[in-house]
């Protein structure tokens, strides 16, 4: 019996909860995956050491780090001198407007990279861990911001025109975090590997104060779970 042929596709894989999650699910949906994470002059290299880690776990034989410096504009609290919020409540989140976190077109600038190399292996999937339940407010994480860059990508690629339709897949935008975390154990993801502080302490370890850390803390206590990634 002749194998089946590779799906190759493309995971834009941060290291933390959301995106190895995607990594396990696109692996559980019989694609072959490369991730792609960058080095965009965050605060701090942890979630990169994560992502190796993760994607090392998880059997990903092609896993590539861009280097792009979002430095050069700043305007926000991930590449800039400005301090990360800490403490806030989910009503603080939902209602205190767009997040000093938010990075001015982070997703537009990595999906485009993403485009990028999926068109140079041959992928028509790109596979991203944005959420629009328990999430902080950015823009570029809505089902509308997604729809609109699928479209552009299958009027500005080569792929695209030649008959390879491109394909963005948000497995986990209707989820909440609880059920993220579910379905990646399901999956055997082992999120003691993964980081998603905004602002780690110099050993790695999670503050457990600021936005994603609550989020990700909520979501483990509403599933019932204690999160086995270390915290200060």
């Amino acid at each position: 019996m002749i194998p089946p042929a590779p799906r190759p596709a493309i995971v834009l894989l941060s290291g933390g909860l959301d995106s190895s999650t995607v990594l396990a699910i696109a692996r559980a949906e019989g694609f072959t995956p490369s991730a792609l994470t960058f080095r965009y002059g965050q605060r701090h290299s942890v979630e990169i050491d994560a992502a190796r880690r993760v994607a090392a776990a998880q059997g990903v034989a092609d896993h590539r780090i861009a280097d792009i410096d979002l430095r050069l504009f700043g305007g926000s609290a991930l590449t800039a001198d400005i301090a990360v919020p800490k403490g806030r409540d989910q009503a603080e989140m939902d209602h205190d407007g767009i997040p000093v976190t938010y990075v001015p077109a982070r997703n537009t600038i990595m999906l485009s990279f993403a485009l990028a190399f999926a068109e140079v292996v041959g992928a028509a999937d790109i596979f991203l861990g944005v959420n629009a339940v328990d999430y902080s407010g950015y823009p570029d994480c809505r089902p509308d911001y997604i729809h609109a860059f699928e479209a552009m990508a299958n009027l500005a690629t080569k792929a695209a025109v030649e008959g390879r339709r491109m394909r963005l897949h948000t497995p986990l935008i209707d989820l909440t975090k609880a059920d993220i975390i579910r379905r990646g154990l399901a999956l055997g993801v082992d999120y003691a590997i993964t980081s998603t502080c905004y602002d780690p302490a110099p050993d790695g370890r999670a503050c457990g104060q600021c936005d994603s850390c609550r989020l990700r803390l909520k979501g483990f206590a509403e599933a019932g779970l204690s999160d086995p990634a270390p915290y200060v």
